[in-house]
């Protein structure tokens, strides 16, 4: 047993007297039992301890699949013989279990001569400094990470608000819904805040994140629309707050929207090539207000989109769009932002097609708008 612990002891001595060459270490870590996706905040100090030489550190923590980080903060001297850094993190464990965070740490040694040669004013460009480099082999911060309840989507301490300015529209025109979610934790990224399974077509825009340390406010830009008054059903997200270990739900309640029924016989102009500039647009120009600009955007990658066949000659522009369509899609967005009136019929039969699942021929939907021009 003696003899045991004296090589422990051993051991121990020469780690130390290793680093104590020419500098120590401080490493902290608030958390060591974290939940998944939980932020945990590591420190690294390093401080030098042998003035006879000029010392510079390169540090950062290994990539895994197993955790995820960034650097928040990186505070370094400016004395070649005192060399002193501080490195913050913030660290997400991503996986469940036991993990280790392992750290590359690199140690430069050079000398005065070499600083005044290579040296131009900048402390901080030692690329063109001859250094002696060594790889030093810091032990790695073990984590047991906790997993979480059941349906979880959201880690932290979030708000969610959400504004719809208008619950009635007409016939296919969009209404607008912005959600913001803002607190500290996880960044509150959700594939989709409507439900998947829908009978009204929906847009949606990338979400906007803005961040700065854990605290994270995100911003999602959607729209809804059809043909006749439909519903929205409660949206639930569930979310867990690590500090508390409290379970609780973001929620926007049912919203109720009343359509405008138009008459068909209404919505086909007699002549056969109606002016397109008299057509009223002040549903678009609310519709872009609020910052749903995906259709705006989609019509003027097409308006600036070269033209494939020299042979298409339209003296209608809208024709030209609708024949270039290469789908469903680009063909409900068409005509949902040109004239959603005109091309009731078709507009339900492409909804039917999207979101049902129903077959419909593209080509001859396409002849067929084009015959209404």
């Amino acid at each position: 047993m003696r003899n045991s612990l004296g090589k422990i002891v051993i051991f121990f001595l020469i780690i130390s007297t290793i680093y104590a060459e020419d500098f120590i270490y401080n490493l902290q870590v608030d958390n060591q039992t974290p939940y998944l996706k939980e932020p945990i905040a590591l420190t690294l100090e390093l401080n030098q301890t042998n003035s006879d030489i000029v010392l510079f550190f390169s540090f950062d923590l290994k990539k895994s699949d197993r955790y995820s980080f960034r650097r928040v903060d990186t505070i370094e001297t400016d004395s070649h013989h005192n060399e002193k850094a501080k490195y913050s993190y913030l660290i997400y464990p991503l996986k469940i279990g036991e993990i280790d965070i392992e750290f590359n740490l690199i140690k430069k040694i050079t000398t005065d001569e070499n600083i005044a040669f290579s040296f131009s004013g900048d402390r901080d460009n030692v690329k063109g400094i001859a250094t002696t480099d060594t790889k030093i082999t810091l032990p790695p911060l073990h984590l047991k990470v906790r997993p979480l309840p059941k349906k979880t989507a959201l880690i932290g301490d979030f708000k969610l608000n959400y504004s719809i300015k208008n619950h009635k529209a007409k016939a296919y025109e969009p209404l607008p819904l912005q959600v913001t979610i803002e607190g500290i934790g996880y960044p509150p990224i959700v594939d989709s805040i409507l439900p998947k399974d829908t009978n009204f077509t929906k847009f949606t825009e990338k979400p906007v994140v803005q961040s700065k340390g854990t605290r994270h406010k995100i911003f999602y830009s959607m729209a809804l629309s059809h043909s006749q008054s439909f519903s929205l059903e409660p949206i639930i997200i569930k979310a867990f707050n690590p500090k508390t270990e409290k379970s609780y739900e973001l929620k926007i309640p049912k919203q109720r929207f009343e359509i405008e029924q138009v008459a068909i016989e209404k919505l086909v102009d007699k002549n056969d090539s109606p002016a397109v500039s008299k057509e009223d647009w002040s549903w678009l120009r609310t519709f872009l207000s609020y910052i749903v600009v995906f259709v705006a955007g989609y019509l003027t990658a097409f308006s600036l989109k070269p033209r494939g066949k020299e042979s298409i000659k339209k003296s209608n522009p809208l024709e030209l769009k609708i024949e270039r369509c290469k789908s469903e899609k680009e063909l409900l967005r068409t005509l949902i932002a040109n004239d959603n009136r005109l091309f009731i019929n078709i507009i339900e039969q492409l909804e039917n097609s999207i979101y049902k699942g129903e077959r419909v021929d593209l080509k001859k939907l396409k002849q067929k708008a084009r015959s209404l021009l």
